[in-house]
């Protein structure tokens, strides 16, 4: 086994992968290694994630690919066949040339061409089996990666805020790897290196004899069991290195992102610092990781060398007393070097494929956890855009709900929003205000209660068609790594130009756009960072209006920017929400007074509700925010002297 390949496979460099590859998101998070990703279910054998895989290599319904399985074993199976026979024509063209007269020159031409027919075969069929299978293995890693990544989508809200989603991008990129792993040394190395065993071992006592067979068979078992015990023994130290590779990237990570944060603070020295003490102790643990894969490769080299010097002195002993000839003495020391050859991957291919396996049952984890809202079996589908059908209406009929049965955060909410109409809800922090556009989108599902629209549960409605029939424009704006086209025809995928632009316009945001340097074509930076506040909520706007909902939710869509951007958006929120049914849940109330309805929600119940002129009157709750915020509005509204 050699260094510099289990290097080559593994990654051994330390931050490789993070400066290789683009970051799986854009806000800070520790990296995990997927072996520390907590995943529900009970620890999974070997045997569990292989017969988990095996679905997957054997598609039902794909005959293709399954014919592709059966004629990559039989090509397998011809390339070690032709390997084993190679030894026997050369010690036969080995004495051959030991005889004399004119078959001495004819017979050994025929055996050399013989020769490299064999070996060009089994390298042939070799690299057939390898091309055969390629389409295969990708194929099963296309389709496991797609089927977690689906499923990713699939659970809820809870799954992923409790998840870190560096760790589950990982844990699929490092399952996918996995199975081209074990594939690749499982299928194509371990496997035939046994089948060549049992070959060579029954050749060799049928040649020869049983002690022949004895010793080849008994260094191969004391090579695999030194081979697998001392790798298993110094895979800690592997690990170890892993982890602190991981410790230094999350490290790298956050320090990069929050780039702004260290500059502030002056903490330049501190983050390298830290950094530096995180690739010690990396450099530490990869040199006990290379000093044992030295002792390996010694080990192993000691064992191949006395099973060699043994059989041939057998082989020497049985020339001298010409109970043997000289080809077959070299049959003998080539069937061992031949055979000895693979197995000098063994240790590696063991690691390999034991680190694939366990970066593998992750990825199966994953695909196990249980998806908590789900599509009833006969849902049905919800019109979703305006231009096909007029605005919804909605209810909330005593909703309850509660993050954690411990504490209830919904508390028996009722109102109802009519086809058309805006009603707010304000009230204080941790009231419960966001969490009625998360129920309503069914990131999770109402504790007791129904939510209505058009008179329907929205659990009657497909998932995938109600969430096409809301828009929704959040306080954080978050906008993908690519340009203002991508971004706003995101509402849509496959508006054209024309719509796009069309969208902007209502958003106000098209003459911004044409001053940029590549205009639609400017890309917005990482979660939209080279937008201000306001650009990226026009931005936001426009892709909501592109997506023509039937339900407009605005959730607190301006808290987040000062009252003088505020003032200018309102123009596009207004347009965004005209002939729409629109729930707004606002922080400023001056962004509500035109409200149909305004709800005051504190402690997860609706204290007051009404129009603004009546809450107003009522001298309560919303009265008092009013003047709190009135007096904030009028301060910042002073020049600073």
């Amino acid at each position: 086994m050699h260094a510099a390949r289990e290097a080559g496979v593994r990654g051994a460099e330390p931050l490789a992968f993070f400066f290789s590859r683009p970051s799986a998101t854009c806000v800070p998070m520790r990296v995990m290694h997927t072996s520390r990703l907590a995943l529900p279910g009970q620890n999974r054998s070997s045997s569990d994630t292989i017969r988990s895989l095996l679905p997957y290599l054997w598609p039902r319904g794909d005959a293709p690919a399954r014919l592709r399985v059966v004629l990559s074993m039989g090509l397998l199976i011809l390339a070690k066949v032709a390997t084993v026979y190679v030894p026997i024509i050369y010690a036969r063209t080995v004495d051959v040339l030991g005889g004399h007269g004119p078959a001495a020159i004819v017979v050994p031409a025929a055996l050399i061409v013989a020769y490299g027919l064999l070996r060009l075969a089994a390298a042939g069929f070799a690299e057939l089996r390898d091309a055969v299978f390629a389409a295969v293995q990708q194929r099963t890693v296309r389709r496991v990666a797609l089927e977690t990544f689906q499923h990713m989508h699939r659970l809820s809200l809870r799954f992923h805020l409790d998840r870190q989603t560096g760790g589950v991008s990982r844990a699929i990129e490092r399952g996918s790897a996995g199975i081209e792993q074990v594939l690749r040394f499982a299928v194509f190395n371990i496997v035939p290196t046994i089948a060549e065993l049992i070959m060579v071992t029954a050749i060799v006592w049928r040649i020869f004899d049983w002690r022949f067979a004895a010793i080849t068979f008994g260094a191969v078992a004391i090579y695999i069991a030194f081979t697998l015990s001392f790798a298993t023994w110094r895979v800690r130290f592997r690990q170890r290195m892993n982890d602190k590779d991981t410790e230094a990237q999350s490290k790298a990570v956050d320090s990069l992102l929050n780039y702004e944060t260290v500059k502030y603070f002056g903490n330049e020295p501190h983050e390298a610092r830290r950094f530096d003490e995180a690739l010690a102790a990396y450099e530490k643990a990869a040199v006990k990781s290379q000093v044992t894969l030295n002792m390996l490769n010694l080990g192993q080299a000691a064992i191949i060398a006395a099973g060699l010097a043994a059989v041939m002195l057998l082989a020497a002993q049985g020339v001298v007393h010409h109970t043997m000839t000289v080809g077959k003495f070299v049959l003998a020391n080539t069937y061992l070097m031949q055979l000895y050859q693979p197995l000098n991957f063994l240790g590696f291919a063991y690691n390999t494929i034991k680190q694939g396996l366990v970066d593998m049952e992750q990825m199966f984890k994953l695909l196990n956890v249980d998806q908590e809202v789900k599509d009833r079996p006969d849902a049905i589908e919800l019109p979703g855009h305006l231009a096909d059908r007029p605005p919804c209406d909605i209810e909330f009929r005593d909703v309850r709900f509660s993050y954690d049965p411990a504490r209830e955060i919904l508390k028996g909410i009722n109102f109802k929003v009519q086809a058309g109409h805006k009603v707010a809800v304000v009230g204080p922090t941790g009231a419960g205000k966001s969490t009625l556009s998360r129920l309503l989108f069914r990131f999770y599902d109402v504790t007791s209660g129904a939510i209505l629209i058009d008179g329907r549960d929205i659990r009657d409605y497909t998932q995938t068609s109600l969430r096409a029939a809301i828009g929704v424009v959040p306080q954080d704006t978050v906008l993908f790594n690519d340009t203002i086209r991508y971004n706003i025809g995101y509402g849509r995928p496959g508006a054209t130009q024309d719509q796009i632009e069309h969208a902007a316009r209502l958003a106000q945001v098209h003459d911004f756009v044409l001053r940029m340097p590549d205009q639609y074509g400017t890309r917005v930076g990482e979660r939209g960072l080279k937008l201000s506040g306001g650009e990226k909520q026009r931005v936001a706007i426009a892709r909501t209006i592109l997506k023509d909902p039937r339900l407009l939710i605005l959730d607190e869509a301006t808290s987040a920017l000062d009252t003088r951007t505020e003032r200018e958006i309102e123009s596009a929120l207004r347009a965004v929400s005209a002939q729409r049914t629109t729930l707004v849940i606002a922080h400023r109330l001056s962004t509500v007074v035109d409200a149909d309805e305004i709800l005051v929600l504190v402690d997860g119940r609706i204290a007051e509700r009404g129009t603004h002129r009546d809450l107003l009157l009522r001298d309560g709750t919303y009265a008092q925010m009013w003047a709190l915020q009135a007096e904030q509005e009028a301060a910042e509204d002073v020049p600073a002297q």
